[in-house]
């Protein structure tokens, strides 16, 4: 039983890593008109350090999911209906953790657990007693990335139509990889009841290095208290 045990848990790791699940917190306003008559659009200038390639690559991104909803784009400014910007941000956000090194070890260790906590040299051990074993345990960092996409819509005259900001928090490091899923969300039920949250679960293929993987931390920086 204790090998079937074993082989059933391989199994569901195995299963989990075949997609990630993206989860968005996706809040839109609009002002959407019932049957807008020109669906054309040029995109606005971004500012001078936001007009990058990978900006323009998600520009497409957004233009892709815009023409599902029977929007076109053209690359006259004066006889567009309409005008979409775009903006985003990835800020990484470091964590201090515990970390043990036993393989079958399911969570962190707390500095006051009832088995007792001590420290060898610049690494702590866990004693079990039920194992009769300690765990060694060391400081870790472990990564989260807070994303937010936004894309505004607008009429040739100024008038607000649409605004959605979509944020997101993940341990998949690369924001090509993410972008696609956040821009989905974004258009997700167009145009949406305004000025109502609601969260949007997209899975995206699996991609080497975004498993939530820590790095050492250094034995003399401190560890933020739970």
């Amino acid at each position: 039983m204790k090998y079937l045990a074993i082989l059933v848990a391989a199994a569901s790791l195995l299963l989990s890593g075949c997609a990630t699940t993206i989860r968005s917190n996706v809040t839109a306003f609009n002002d959407w008109p019932a049957a807008p008559q020109d669906k054309s659009y040029v995109f606005e200038t971004p500012p001078t350090a936001e007009d990058t390639l990978e900006y323009h690559s998600y520009q497409v991104l957004v233009s892709n999911e815009m023409a599902k909803l029977g929007f076109r784009q053209t690359n006259d400014p004066a006889s567009a209906g309409l005008r979409v910007g775009m903006h985003f941000s990835t800020t990484d956000v470091p964590v201090r953790v515990l970390q043990a090194n036993d393989p079958f070890w399911a969570g962190p260790v707390w500095p006051y657990s009832r088995y007792g906590f001590y420290r060898y040299g610049y690494r702590p051990f866990y004693y079990d007693p039920w194992r009769y074993n300690a765990y060694e345990v060391e400081e870790v960092v472990k990564h989260n990335y807070e994303r937010l996409l936004r894309v505004t819509i607008n009429g040739r005259d100024g008038r607000k139509l649409f605004d959605v900001t979509v944020t997101n928090s993940s341990r998949v490091q690369a924001t090509p990889h993410v972008m696609p899923a956040l821009v989905q969300s974004a258009f997700t039920g167009f145009p949406g009841q305004s000025g109502v949250p609601r969260r949007v679960d997209l899975k995206i293929a699996p991609q080497a290095g975004d498993d939530g993987a820590a790095a050492p931390a250094s034995p003399s920086a401190p560890v933020p208290a739970a």
